[in-house]
């Protein structure tokens, strides 16, 4: 039962990496920390489905010299480039939510002239806006 555990070390990391970036999320009260809590938490998932796409002693999903003939292609001797795929999609994503969200704070911080969390709500409350 350890060596199992053991040999699936990659999903561990991908766990304690979701974990930091979770706790980054909730537990912190500055913006920008919260930020990087979300990157790191996106990256952990990014990690674990591509780790799931890669298969030990598959090739390339690249059929040549099957053009004419019937034979049976054999399924299992490929890799599924469908998690990969969408990983690229989520990058991209990842990418521009960061953008959007690091001109935001920019946006806060020259409103409130600050970026913690409790003292937003602190003067929204104040001033009622």
């Amino acid at each position: 039962m350890l060596d199992y555990v053991i040999s699936k070390y990659n999903f561990w990391i991908y766990i304690i990496l979701m974990m930091i970036g979770l706790y980054a999320m909730i537990g912190k009260k500055n913006l920008v920390k919260k930020l990087i809590g979300m990157n790191i938490f996106q990256s952990a998932i990014i990690l674990f489905y591509v780790s799931i796409g890669v298969k030990a002693g598959a090739t390339v999903p690249i059929l040549s010299g099957h053009g004419h003939g019937h034979e049976a292609i054999e399924v299992a001797n490929y890799i599924n480039p469908l998690p990969h795929v969408l990983m690229l999609t989520a990058i991209v994503v990842s990418i521009a939510t960061t953008g959007i969200a690091l001109a935001s704070l920019i946006l806060i911080y020259r409103k409130y002239n600050t970026l913690e969390e409790d003292e937003i709500l602190k003067i929204r409350k104040e001033t009622g806006a």
